[in-house]
């Protein structure tokens, strides 16, 4: 079914000769930990599980904010870098009525007949929102991910408490330490010097700090605020409405984490979200000083033994039982240690005072995830890309390992900050995830895939509604999968197979009868609606209209766009894999699948080059050239002649607008070059100069001020460096057949793409 190499054969030389010796995986990793001495507004650091995330400024917490501005899309300001997010975190804004989709409903003439598609009635015009009325403003904002507290230094002065400035930190240097998930930070602050080690608990959604200083003794504190959910497009918090919600300190009580420690709890209620804040330490003062603001403090040397220099605690963020908030799903960390062979998921070390034994727990859990899967290593090639693209590569499984292994697909920007409010593009679904399973993770990608039972009545209903079999994926959604108002995201086709696609990449990583089982009717209803989508004509089985294309530069011509080339492909492969898994089952197979997959008409050809869609303007040289995905993402089908897509891939690098793009277009075009037998192309598609190709020294894919992040281009570069070092079913038996020939690559744990 698919080839895996040994990890005791991690690679072949440039000369052709085996290696010997398995990857130095610690070496490989911490070369490219996160080191930085200046404030890059760009490049914060994160510590997370998968399931929660911090993300933390040069002094080690969230105390410049400011300093790390997300722009905002609209008249508003600036949003932040810093946020702390769960997956379970989630809230909503009372609306002034019950709002429903009827109102964003229009019919659409298809060839089956009117049809029922959710748009909108105002508009998306130079990525703004327009003339919406209030009920879409509401159904897109809500339900929306929450900043769940901002924590950071304080300085007390006369009495007075202020806020940390750029200008009092100096002489700051920090390390992100991949290899534990630990981050070290050093700084001076108000004269005097200062020490702080920031980390994440592997299973629980809390974050360890100690701060060393003798500033502690002269006003040095650490603050604690809460905002208000927010409906903006690019920001988590709103920290002016300070009346909509309720934040209560309770009395400290002995800690129920950990042993010999006292605790603070703090009960939050944002209308209907609820959830808690425990703030764990010894020798702490924690005091309720403002409405939404908490100032922790060293106790004095007379409350016990610890030094007053020393702050060492703990926060933990715990969802309430009912109300907004998502029961919260085991940690990615915890997934990967529990793999057959591998310790447990780390506790708590025993006798360290809170903040360490996180950091502790970290330390030994990351090393896990690090020695499971794949790895990659090109530091022995002369090539000087080489360095730079295992960066990447490195720097790309800690960020989708903290952002994207969740309960939930992830949106674009991750736990870190937010995009379209926090909601999650379900077509983008395979780019932060299919990785995991061509990584040989394939625990790290069950969660997300498994939420798409829970939204299989309403997509159901959706698909009924229309006239269709089977389910309907909605496109821009939260966690509830009720479809957003859109001119353009209820008319995309591609995210409909993505389920199958990424069940078969399971299967492949972990062919189990089990996986077969528990996803089976994700397969089997995904592939009703699909052959039920695709009407038959004189040609063939045709798509459309109306549909969107992965290429969204159609938008206004949505109801007569027909036949895109990459989604063609994509209907007959997946077609024959939701076949296949009927075989593998025992099942009676189904004949219309097989009728359509192979009847589906041919993809348009002009000029010796694959066309976008089949009518005029055939293509669009803006935004993704996702022709080639049809031969890259995909593999080899009847549809796609391998000489046009040669011919295709040559056009879109010749003359493509390349400010339009977006950064997993690189990776599409990588892959597109290794399968066709161009592994030079291949690394220069990944590594080309431009500016929605940037990875900064954080390793995020930034877009732009208002996209600061972008995982999608992060997963996309895994999936490619997968596939270029593994190969691919029926590929040439060499060795890392997507590199050049000239690159040493060493390479071992992957999975073959299919």
């Amino acid at each position: 079914m698919h080839s895996q190499s040994t990890t005791t054969l991690p690679g072949m030389s440039s000369g052709g000769s085996a290696t010997s010796a398995a990857i130095d995986r610690q070496a490989l990793v911490r070369r490219h930990n996160v080191c930085q001495r200046t404030l890059d507004p760009r490049s914060p650091v994160s510590v997370g599980n998968g399931e929660f995330a911090f993300t933390a400024d040069l002094t080690g917490l969230q105390s410049l904010p400011e300093a790390y501005p997300v722009g905002a899309r609209d008249e508003l300001p600036a949003g932040t870098l810093l946020g702390t997010q769960a997956q379970w975190g989630w809230h909503s804004t009372p609306p002034e009525q019950p709002y429903g989709l009827a109102g964003s409903t229009v019919l659409y003439d298809s060839p089956r007949g009117p049809v029922p598609y959710v748009d909108m009635v105002g508009n998306i015009v130079n990525e703004r929102e327009t003339d919406t009325s209030r009920a879409e403003t509401w159904l897109r904002a809500n339900p929306h991910r929450l900043d769940l507290g901002r924590i950071g230094f304080r300085l007390v002065e006369d009495g007075a408490e202020r806020a940390v400035t750029r200008d009092d930190v100096g002489d700051a240097e920090q390390t992100l330490d991949l290899w534990t998930g630990v981050v070290s930070s050093s700084f001076t602050l108000a004269g005097h010097p200062v020490t702080v080690t920031t980390a994440c608990h592997p299973d629980r959604d809390e974050i360890g700090l100690r701060v060393v200083s003798p500033a502690l003794m002269h006003g040095l504190v650490v603050g604690m605020d809460f905002p208000y959910g927010s409906e903006a497009w690019h920001d988590a918090a709103d920290w002016d409405s300070p009346d909509a919600h309720t934040t209560t300190l309770g009395e400290p009580t002995p800690s129920g984490l950990h042993t010999g420690s006292s605790s603070w709890t703090v009960e939050r209620t944002l209308d209907g979200a609820r959830y808690e804040v425990v703030v764990t330490g010894n020798n702490l003062m924690v005091e309720q000083t403002g409405q939404h603001h908490l100032r922790i403090a060293p106790g004095s040397a007379a409350q016990g033994q610890d030094q007053v220099d020393v702050m060492d605690l703990a926060i933990a963020f715990i969802p309430a039982a009912t109300g907004d908030c998502i029961p919260r799903g085991d940690s990615a960390l915890s997934r990967v240690a529990a793999k057959p062979g591998m310790d447990a998921g780390a506790g708590t070390a025993v006798g360290l005072s809170p903040g360490s034994a996180v950091a502790d727990a970290s330390a030994a859990s990351w090393p896990r995830f690090w020695s499971s899967g794949g790895a990659i290593e090109l530091e022995a090639t002369d090539d000087p890309r080489a360095k730079e693209l295992e960066r990447r590569i490195v720097l790309s499984q800690y960020l989708t390992a903290i952002n994207c292994s969740g309960s939930l697909p992830p949106q674009e920007t991750g736990l870190v900050c937010n995009s379209w409010r926090g909601r999650f593009h379900l077509e983008m679904h395979w780019w932060h995830a299919a990785h995991f399973a061509h990584w040989n993770r394939p625990e790290l990608l069950l969660p997300s895939l498994r939420w798409y039972t829970t939204v299989l009545e309403p997509s159901r209903a959706t698909a009924r509604a229309q006239g269709f079999d089977g389910v309907r994926w909605p496109k821009q959604v939260g966690p509830d999968g009720r479809e957003s108002p859109s001119p353009i995201g209820t008319f995309l086709i591609w995210q409909q197979p993505h389920p199958i696609h990424l069940a078969e990449l399971l299967y492949r990583a972990s062919p189990s009868p089990e996986v077969l089982e528990e996803f089976a009717e994700i397969v089997f209803e995904t592939a009703a609606f699909m052959a039920s989508f695709a009407h038959p004509t004189a040609r063939g089985f045709e798509l459309g209209p109306p549909l969107i294309p992965a290429q969204e530069s159609y938008g206004s011509i949505r109801g007569s766009v027909t036949n895109p080339t990459f989604e063609l492909a994509y209907w007959q492969w997946a077609l024959r894999i939701a076949a296949a898994w009927r075989e593998r089952l025992g099942l009676e197979p189904i004949p219309a699948w097989r009728e359509v997959a192979d009847g589906m008409v041919q993809p348009r050809v002009i000029d010796g080059v694959y066309a976008a869609i089949d009518v005029e303007p055939f293509t669009i040289r803006t935004d993704h050239p996702s022709m080639l995905c049809a031969l890259g993402v995909l593999p080899e089908t009847d549809l796609i002649d391998k000489d046009i897509m040669r011919a295709t891939l040559a056009d879109v690098l010749a003359d493509w607008d390349w400010g339009s793009t977006w950064g997993w277009d690189y990776p599409v075009m990588a892959m597109t070059a290794a399968r066709l037998g161009d592994p030079e192309a291949a690394v220069n598609a990944l590594l080309m100069d431009a500016g929605k190709n940037t990875v900064l020294p954080n390793g995020h894919n930034r877009q732009t001020d208002s996209l600061p992040l972008y995982l999608p281009g992060n997963g996309g570069l895994l999936a490619a460096a997968a596939l270029m070092a593994a190969g691919w079913d029926n590929g040439p038996d060499r060795h890392a057949p997507g590199f050049p020939p000239g690159w040493t690559v060493a390479w071992e744990g992957l999975v073959a793409a299919p």
